[in-house]
């Protein structure tokens, strides 16, 4: 997650790094404030991969449709360690509440879920809780599901936009504004366009509360004893 800090280099805490978001071809820098998450979209891409769970990234929406929520079944993916805002390198996966009634169904209503409740997380430490809307991009905000549980968890609408590759679009317009193909970031903005906007529905902080005592499990595990 990032959030434009304009001109300034801002000294973060609450395990946020400072980043540089962009550079005009004049030389003119513009700073973020930076939550980085090791493992999200990633975590679909180990059901498919490792677990076989799904086919391919796209049916972990139609399968999770299936179920109402996770059944109590909590999974953090720490498969890389935990980065922002806990920074445990050491931190490994866990899954909890599983029973004899889950189902893969079940794990991957619950993958979907960790993926909201990390970036609510980096929300909750970059923001204070307050955002008025997230622009969410890449691969995994294809997932309607998982953008309408992030707007919820959240508390705020979420934006995808129609070009969903952000990263790689940004590097063309920063290519074009060198070429001259626009003559100012003014003309860029007018170039956005938007997909679909997520309004925010009832949140489950039971199931937040649930994902914060999993990560504590998690921490606590990985730090020597």
């Amino acid at each position: 997650m990032l959030a434009n800090l304009g001109e300034k280099i801002a000294r973060p805490e609450n395990g946020l790094l400072t980043t540089v978001a962009w550079q005009t071809p004049a030389g003119e820098r513009t700073f973020a404030l930076e939550g980085s998450i090791f493992v999200t979209g990633a975590a679909v891409q180990w059901l498919r991969d490792g677990l076989g769970l799904i086919g391919s990234a796209p049916e972990s929406e139609a399968l999770a449709r299936t179920v109402a929520d996770s059944g109590g079944v909590v999974f953090v993916p720490a498969l890389t360690g935990l980065g922002a805002p806990h920074w445990e390198p050491e931190a490994r996966g866990l899954i909890t509440g599983i029973t004899r009634g889950t189902t893969r169904a079940h794990l991957v209503r619950a993958t979907l879920e960790a993926i909201a409740f990390e970036v609510r997380d980096v929300v909750e430490s970059m923001t204070a809780g307050s955002v008025q809307v997230l622009k969410a991009d890449g691969g995994a905000s294809a997932n309607d599901l998982l953008m309408q549980v992030q707007a919820d968890q959240l508390g705020t609408a979420v934006e995808r936009p129609a070009i969903q590759e952000t990263t790689a679009l940004g590097a063309a317009f920063l290519a074009g504004l060198g070429a001259g193909v626009w003559g100012s970031q003014a003309e860029l903005r007018e170039t956005w366009r938007l997909d679909r906007r997520f309004e925010p529905g009832e949140r489950d902080d039971a199931a937040y509360a649930r994902w914060q005592a999993a990560v504590t499990l998690t921490r606590t595990a990985a730090r020597p004893t």
